[in-house]
């Protein structure tokens, strides 16, 4: 029994029939011989549909894995789109930040200058009573001397 290669990639046995007899004049003509390399020309044919079949085996795994490859990619490439919105996302907030608190420094800056004006302001009080203060200090240290 010889196997046979179906082109669907598959082999199935196949039977051959000898109908030739073994006289001496089939051997002269050479049909053994010529049988001989049908036969071999047979196992090298299966051989090469065997190698064909591989071939689209690997192909197809290569295909599958191609397309794998490329969900994980797209994949990856959203969570860097995420990554990056969330970096966006972060320097907003960190502007957002550094206005707040120059605003907040600015405000600090009016009060410090609100406080050094009320000192001034009270310094100034504070200078007109101890001027009154001396004054009246004067007007009893003349009425008793």
């Amino acid at each position: 029994m010889d196997e046979q290669f179906t082109g669907s990639g598959e082999f199935e046995p196949s039977e051959s029939v000898d109908t030739f007899s073994s006289s001496g004049t089939s051997s002269e003509i050479g049909i053994g011989e010529l049988m001989d390399k049908r036969a071999k020309l047979e196992e090298a044919i299966d051989y090469v549909g065997l190698m064909i079949k591989n071939l689209k085996d690997k192909r197809t795994n290569l295909e599958k894995d191609i397309e794998e490859e490329s969900v994980d990619i797209k994949n990856l490439k959203e969570k860097l789109q995420k990554v990056s919105e969330y970096i966006d996302e972060e320097n907003r907030g960190i502007k957002d930040l550094a206005n707040k608190r120059q605003q907040v420094e600015n405000e600090a800056d009016e009060v410090g200058a609100l406080i050094n004006s009320f000192r001034n302001r009270l310094s100034g009080i504070g200078r007109i009573i101890d001027g009154e203060g001396n004054k009246i200090k004067q007007v009893k240290e003349s009425r008793e001397s």
